[in-house]
């Protein structure tokens, strides 16, 4: 007997009356409501949230912002909310009518926008009281769990939405005064450039400062040393003063007698220069007297030389030469000197004469002046009085001048200390403001200072700082096609376990007969293969032609289900056909571990650690993943391994069918009778 004969024999037996070709219809279509039913029911859910209902409550009563533009987001969001159309938001005038709404189910969710909404919106123009805007979002998971999460997702957009258009304005705001800002501090690098100018000048100045409290410091210090100097001299000036006041009286009084003495004496002189006038006359005559005696003498002698010739003493010759020699003295030398001595006496006498004339007429007006004179030393004896007391005053004076010098020269040396720190100051200040002028215009270049159209777009990208560019190596076209591989596999599983409740795994006939055991349990495999094939082609062909699910590789596709549909009979017939009844448990065991551990909602990694295990070694998960790659048109990379892992899975279960043969081809009493039919 051959394989297919068996496996004929166990289809014809399956069609032989009406009733169980309805059974066979009934289980190909067994996966079409696991698959096709579940996913026509969710296909896409999204595209139909218009028909929930959502309350909408706007209490915001709006504000205004610090350039006097009028805030009313509450009412904008109500109104882009309703013109959406997302859901069939419905406007309700207070939080409590809303929150009962969604209590009683007649409002899927409620959201509240409060009174100061659009006030708190506009809060951070002023910093110090900033707050957020807060909106109230009522659900109900009694009315649906999974309506809570999008929900979430509806007030994430909305809240994104809102924070988008406030922070631009916010953003705006901000470029604008960064705009402010960047004037301002070109205003203030000219500023500090003008300083640093003025401090150059300063600097200037002040080193012009420095070197004249240098010059006043060496004039306040050569001050004080004249202070010194004059401090002694009028020290020295109060004493000479004191001594001349005291020779002054002194002279004052030794010159009491003064005018009479000196009429006294001009009288005396008066007669002196009389009586010298007489002598002078005197001695006039006595040289005239003198020269007549030394003719006579002459004449005297001149007669005795004749006497002597005359005589015989001397001759003529001795004669002559005498009178010439006489001639030649001019007089004897006694008369002579008598002369010329009575002639220095007159010339002496008249100078005495004019002399004692000039005492005399220096006396007479002495005499005349002598009263002025006791009168003038009398007030110059008043005068030193005074002189002296001024001396010790200007001493006192002079004293405090010379601490006021020394003063004056400590405060000229501070002077030209502080000129000096005020010059490096100044030098410090035109360093600083050069550097501050250069460091602002360097700040004026770092901040912006937009144009209108750059500040909008700035502005936008400020408020919306992240675009997602979103690209997707493969891609879902809807929410059913998202669920497709997972909820396709689940069904074929399925379809192939609700075929052991109406196929039996192995033929009586077959076990009867002396056919080999491969034969046997391949001939009892090939009819549940050839119903899941059906199941699948049906499933698939629902699913593409009626949903309109399309898959980027459809043939593939198609491929993978009727491999993975032989796998799934191949497991289930052998498990069955080796355990009996419990197997049927088992398989069932097997579908619950898949359904958890197969990631069809969330990913595997997600489920707990030891479900991974599960996930590892049972085929759903991998089938699920492999017609995913197929269905959205991901890399075909990893179906090899699938299409290996399938293929070992088919050979698994057969082998499990050929023990399941050997080991009932002995038939005992249990196998007659057994414990629970099959």
């Amino acid at each position: 007997m051959t394989v297919f004969r068996l496996a004929l024999s166990e289809l014809k037996r399956m069609t032989g009356g009406m009733l169980p070709k309805l059974t066979i219809v009934a289980l190909v279509m067994v996966p079409l409501l696991y698959g096709a039913v579940y996913l026509y029911a969710n296909w896409d859910p999204y595209a139909n949230l218009s028909q929930l209902k959502a309350a909408v409550v706007v209490q915001d009563t709006g504000a205004v912002t610090k350039d006097g533009k009028a805030l009313h987001v509450g009412r904008d969001v109500a109104t882009n909310l309703v013109e959406g159309k997302k859901f069939d938001w419905q406007l309700v005038d207070t939080p409590e009518q809303a929150n009962a709404g969604v209590k009683s189910g007649d409002f899927a969710f409620a959201l509240t926008l409060p009174k100061d909404f659009s006030a708190n919106l506009a809060s951070p123009e002023n910093f110090d009281s900033a707050t957020q805007a807060m909106m109230s979002v009522t659900t109900n998971d009694a009315n649906n769990y999974l309506l809570t999460s999008i929900v979430d997702k509806v007030t994430t957009q909305v809240h994104a939405s809102v924070a988008q258009q406030v922070g631009e304005q916010s953003a705006n705001a901000l470029l604008t005064g960064y705009g402010t800002i960047h004037a301002q501090l070109v205003k203030a690098a000219d500023g500090a450039k003008q300083l640093a100018t003025g401090a150059t000048s300063l600097g200037s100045g002040t080193q012009t400062l420095k070197d004249g409290t240098a010059d006043l410091l060496k004039g306040a210090d050569a001050l004080a040393a004249g202070q010194v100097k004059l401090l002694a001299g009028t020290n020295q000036l109060v004493a000479g003063s004191a001594a001349l006041n005291s020779g002054l009286a002194q002279l004052q009084s030794q010159t009491t007698t003064l005018p009479a003495d000196t009429k006294t004496l001009s009288d005396g002189a008066a007669a002196v220069s009389a009586g010298n006038a007489t002598l002078n006359s005197k001695v006039q005559s006595a040289v005239g007297t003198a020269g007549e005696l030394d003719g006579v003498v002459t004449s005297a002698i001149t007669d005795r030389l004749d006497s002597l010739v005359v005589a015989g003493t001397i001759t003529s010759a001795q004669a002559d030469q005498i009178k010439s020699s006489l001639a030649g003295a001019a007089a004897s030398p006694a008369v002579t000197d008598l002369k010329n001595k009575l002639t220095v006496d007159a010339g002496d006498i008249q100078k005495l004469a004019d002399g004692s004339q000039a005492v005399a007429a220096g006396a007479a007006k002495l005499a005349g002046a002598t009263p002025t004179l006791t009168s003038a030393i009398s007030q110059a004896h008043d005068g030193a009085g005074q002189l002296s007391t001024g001396a010790s005053t200007l001493s006192i004076g002079q004293g405090s001048a010379l601490d006021g010098a020394n003063e004056l020269a400590a405060g000229a040396k501070k002077l030209n200390s502080g000129a000096g720190d005020l010059n490096d100051g100044a030098a410090k200040l035109s360093t600083g403001a050069t550097e501050l002028s250069t460091q602002l215009q360097n700040g004026a270049g770092s901040v912006p200072n937009p144009s209108d159209k750059s500040k909008q777009n700035a502005a936008g990208v400020i408020a919306d700082p992240i675009r997602v560019d979103s690209l997707s190596q493969a891609k879902a076209a809807n929410y059913g096609s998202g669920l497709a591989p997972f909820f396709l596999v689940l069904a074929l599983w399925i379809g192939a376990f609700m075929l052991v409740q109406a196929m039996r795994p192995l033929t009586l006939r077959a076990l009867a007969s002396n056919a080999p055991s491969w034969k046997i349990a391949l001939g009892g495999w090939i009819p549940f293969a050839a119903v899941s094939t059906a199941q699948a082609l049906l499933l698939y062909a629902v699913v593409v032609l009626g949903l309109g699910l399309s898959p980027t590789y459809p043939w593939l596709t198609l491929g993978l289900l009727l491999l993975a549909s032989m796998a799934f009979t191949a497991l289930i017939q052998g498990i069955v056909a080796l355990m009996g009844t419990p197997g049927k448990f088992v398989v069932l065991i097997l579908l619950v571990l898949q359904l958890v551990s197969s990631g069809g909602t969330f990913p595997w990694q997600t489920t707990p650690e030891p479900l991974h295990v599960m996930h590892q070694i049972l085929p759903m998960g991998h089938v699920v993943e492999g017609m995913r790659h197929l269905i959205y048109g991901a890399d075909l990379a990893p179906l090899f391994p699938i299409v290996l892992g399938l293929l070992g899975y088919t050979v698994l279960g057969l082998l499990f069918a050929w023990a399941a043969v050997r080991k009932n081809k002995t038939w005992t009493l249990k196998t007659l009778m057994p414990e629970i039919a099959v």
